[in-house]
Parts: C-alpha cells; sequence; structure tokens
C-alpha cells in the first residue's frame, strides 16, 4: 500500500464510507522499500509528521545512491541527508542535480519543493564560534522540517554581555536551541531567561577534561535552570527533530 492508498483509506474511515476492521486489516500491510543493504520506511511521516531522513557516515555510497534513488521514485518530498561529506554529496549530485550541500552542517537536501515556513520560530545559540558546525546541522535541519529559524551566535557566557544584550531576540522565540561546549553553561543560563523549551546541545569542543564533550553533557543535564532537555553530544539533528515538533503543536 503506498501513501496515496493510504491515505485514501483514511479519509474513507473518517467519511464513514468503510468499516473499521477492514481498515485495520489494509493497515497491517504498511510496507517498507526492501533494498536488501535497506529497508525504506514510507510511512514515516504518516506516522511521525516527517519523512524518512538518511543518516550517512559508515554507509557505503552506492547504498547512498540507491536509497536516494529509491525515495526519488516514491513521493515527492525533500530529502535530508545528515552527516554527509562532500564525497558523499558527489554520488548524491551524480542521481539528481536537486541536491545542495550545506558544507558546514555536512547536510544534503535534495530540494524538491519549497520548504513550509512557521510563524513560530525556533532560535539556535552557540556558545562559541567553534560550536557554529553543530548548530548549523540544527538550523538546517530544523529549516528543511519547515520552521522560521533564527541563529544567534558566538554569545556564550565568557562574554555573558553578548548574550544579555539579545534577550529581546531570545524572548521572541518559541523553542531554543543551545548549543556549547567547555563546561555548557549557556543551557543554564538561556533557561533562566526564557519560558520557552529550551533544548540543550552539547558540543566536543573544549580541552582535555572535556572528555569529547562528556562535561558538558553531564554540565547540561544537572542544569538548575528548569524547561531545559538534553540530548546527546554534536546532535543537533535530534535537537532540530524536536524543537520541530514542539514548534508546529
Amino acid at each position: 500500500m503506498d501513501n496515496k492508498k493510504l491515505t485514501d483509506l483514511l479519509n474513507q474511515v473518517k467519511n464513514g464510507n468503510v468499516e473499521v476492521e477492514y481498515a485495520l486489516s489494509q493497515l497491517k500491510q504498511l510496507e517498507y522499500g526492501e533494498l536488501g543493504y535497506a529497508k525504506i520506511d514510507h510511512h514515516r511521516q504518516l506516522r511521525n509528521g516527517y519523512p524518512e531522513v538518511i543518516y550517512c557516515e559508515g554507509k557505503a555510497l552506492d547504498h547512498i545512491q540507491g536509497i536516494v534513488k529509491h525515495m526519488l521514485e516514491r513521493n515527492n518530498n525533500n530529502i535530508l541527508c545528515t552527516r554527509a561529506s562532500q564525497e558523499v554529496f558527489n554520488a548524491i549530485f551524480e542521481v539528481t542535480d536537486k541536491a545542495l550541500y550545506h558544507e558546514r552542517a555536512k547536510i544534503v537536501v535534495v530540494k524538491r519543493e519549497e520548504y513550509k515556513v512557521t510563524e513560530k520560530k525556533i532560535l539556535v545559540v552557540t556558545g562559541g564560534t567553534s560550536d557554529i558546525p553543530v548548530a548549523e546541522e540544527a538550523a538546517i535541519t530544523a529549516e528543511v522540517l519547515g520552521n522560521t529559524v533564527g541563529r544567534l551566535y558566538d554569545v556564550g557566557v565568557a562574554g555573558i554581555h553578548r548574550l544579555l544584550s539579545n534577550t529581546k531576540v531570545l524572548q521572541e522565540a518559541n523553542v531554543i536551541i543551545t548549543v556549547a561546549g567547555m563546561e555548557g553553561a549557556l543551557a543554564s543560563v538561556v533557561g533562566g531567561l526564557v519560558d520557552k523549551p529550551v533544548i540543550a546541545v552539547p558540543t566536543s569542543i573544549g580541552y582535555g577534561a572535556n572528555f569529547g564533550g562528556l562535561s558538558a553533557l553531564l554540565c547540561m543535564l544537572n542544569s538548575c535552570a528548569s524547561g531545559i532537555t538534553v540530548v546527546n553530544i554534536d546532535n543537533g539533528f535530534g535537537a532540530a527533530y524536536s524543537a520541530s515538533m514542539i514548534n508546529n503543536l
């Protein structure tokens, strides 16, 4: 059952044109694309609101090409590919010239339709300039998922006046993603300034005892500010996905 047939079936149930038992029997046949090396989840957007995303790191180039080709054949959605190198982009571009590479974010977008834009804004904030690659992964992901996105970079606690002078910008956002390494204090400070959800992203930026972002992760988890949710180290994509779900409630 493809997406169109499933949508038609759900509409028939809604309008009372088919029995619920019949619809349930059909829903058991939800299919996926079997490529041998990958199983493409065609109905993820219907279940979760967003289509499947391709995580490229560790995948063979020909496998990525095969997945992209299959997704192109099945729907008209934009395709988001994360943790993508220049080599990955080149391989995808061989499949479709609609591929765009966001080098700093390491994201490839196969743009087939214009992004939807929400009135409510997601704001991505970084402690330092070194955190921007992870922040851009979050920002680009949020844009592709259909959100208005603002950026406020290099406003860490080492120069707190830079952040405080942008308090109005912080308070105008609907959801805030804070991206910081070192001791990860940015999330706590932002959380104490706003009445909006704050999603904290610890980064692996920092010297030795930073332990590749573990110190920032633990500090964010132990934040004394309320309303902070923490994702894994360098996981800008995960933060943006959650922020988008909140922003579209």
